[in-house]
């Protein structure tokens, strides 16, 4: 690879993609494990979703356009729930929140994890029990914290001393005893990427375990006995398909539970291990199921407990990716193709980095193909980027698309379920796209797209 002055993404100029991709024996193959459960190619070779097509998708709604598969979400969920019976399973809202998905996860008996203020007023405005309800986020406002503290959230993880002393004098004025869990920084970093890796020492999340601030966090409300601590939590990054992290961070915070009890004889009652559960975003991806990830996780728990001769604790974990990444899929229409000069060849569509920013911003690999029609052409390897006025506006860095991808054929992205539409922008002034549920061959509109006339509503110069 050579260095290129557009950045990295353009380093592997002349390449032929990347090592761990092969051209297909056949391009209009699906790989199951990238796609929602209920996605197949009919008879006439167009993709079909929940007994849809996605062409009736694209007419009804326009592209680009979100399509969540609704069953398979509720089966992720119910996954979940199963292979976690006695514990308790937080949807981490920020991967995508609407007040469709928190119906949908309050009725498959999950709990709900917020971290802003908006995400709490989604889940408050869409009937999820606030006592099912846990409240993350390293600066929650004096206003974010009142409003939990009046709808009676659940839990509310906190993040620093500055945030117990607010939390305390709220509780005080009000005559309650929120729950509250301690956020523990471990020092262990997952094998993820730089910018999604939470638990090491130099971030903005949580108490250092190493410099002793999160026992001195624990001790703090213990002594004041204003909110009732519950345990800890602990989040090593995201996108993680190795449990040895979780082991080595288990080990951690309950050394520190043990330290707990040595020093005010309390053995706290819960646990947060955190989610950053790994999914398949392309066939180098090799997740674990939740059966695996509950098998591992209660050894890892009850072997440290045993060590450090605690009672085991109340679980908790908080998957989000792992529920709704894979239910999710973006259908776009090809707008341009370009060949540069045999070096590579650019599918143009019609979204781009206002609808996925995760390939410019953690350089994330896709999948993608065309999804309104079979195709007899051969293998080519393709770059399907974006409309945007931006070098780096790329979708899917590499793929094998058929030679003869055309403008107007649709195109379908899988895995984008999460952080795709949460972290959507209106990058020059593109109005960001609707999400469409599908279920029983019917489709239902979820999240509207916005319009130009959204965009100017709120321009008031």
């Amino acid at each position: 690879m050579r260095a290129h002055e557009a950045g990295a993404l353009h380093g592997d100029i002349g390449s032929r993609g990347p090592a761990w991709l092969r051209p297909p024996a056949d391009v209009n193959s699906l790989v199951p494990d990238l796609w929602p459960r209920n996605v197949v190619r009919a008879a006439d070779g167009a993709l079909v979703v929940a007994g849809l097509p996605v062409r009736d998708v694209a007419a009804e709604f326009g592209t680009p356009v979100y399509v969540l598969d609704e069953d398979d979400l509720r089966s992720r969920c119910r996954d979940f729930r199963a292979a976690f019976p006695t514990e308790d399973v937080y949807y981490a809202g920020k991967a995508f929140l609407c007040r469709a998905v928190v119906r949908m996860i309050a009725e498959e008996g999950l709990h709900l994890d917020v971290c802003t203020g908006g995400e709490l007023a989604t889940a408050l405005s869409a009937g999820m029990p606030a006592e099912r309800i846990g409240f993350h986020g390293n600066n929650k406002s004096l206003r974010e914290l009142t409003r939990a503290l009046d709808a009676g959230v659940g839990r509310i993880i906190v993040d620093s001393f500055t945030e117990i002393d607010r939390l305390t004098a709220l509780a005080r004025e009000r005559g309650v005893r929120p729950r509250v869990l301690v956020r523990v920084t471990v020092g262990v970093e997952a094998h993820t990427h730089e910018f999604i890796a939470t638990a090491h020492e130099d971030q903005k999340f949580g108490f250092s375990l190493a410099g002793g601030a999160a026992a001195a966090a624990a001790f703090k409300i213990l002594d004041e006995g204003v909110l009732e601590l519950r345990g800890l939590h602990s989040h090593i990054g995201s996108q993680i398909f190795d449990a040895n992290g979780f082991e080595v961070s288990a080990r951690r915070v309950l050394a520190l539970q043990a330290q707990i009890r040595d020093a005010r004889g309390v053995e706290l009652p819960e646990l947060d291990l955190g989610g950053g559960f790994g999914i398949a975003y392309t066939t180098q991806d090799d997740p674990a199921t939740p059966q695996d990830l509950a098998k591992r996780l209660r050894k890892i728990v009850d072997s440290e407990c045993a060590a450090e001769r605690l009672a085991v604790p109340h679980l908790s974990i908080e998957p989000g990716r792992a529920i709704v990444g894979p239910a999710v899929f973006t259908l776009y229409e090809v707008g341009t193709v370009k060949d540069v000069d045999g070096i590579r060849t650019y599918v143009s569509v019609d979204g781009g980095m206002s609808d996925n920013i995760r390939t410019a911003l953690y350089d994330a690999s896709y999948s993608a193909t065309v999804a309104s029609r079979a195709s007899a052409a051969e293998p080519m390897l393709a770059r399907v980027v974006g409309k945007h006025c931006e070098s780096g506006d790329i979708v899917v860095k590499d793929e094998f698309l058929p030679a003869d991808v055309q403008p107007g054929d649709l195109v379908a992205v899988p895995g984008t379920g999460a952080y795709c539409r949460s972290m959507a922008s209106n990058y020059n002034h593109v109005p960001r796209p609707p999400v469409v549920a599908v279920r029983d061959g019917r489709a239902r509109l979820i999240v509207r797209r916005e319009t130009e006339e959204d965009l100017l509503a709120l321009d008031v110069g």
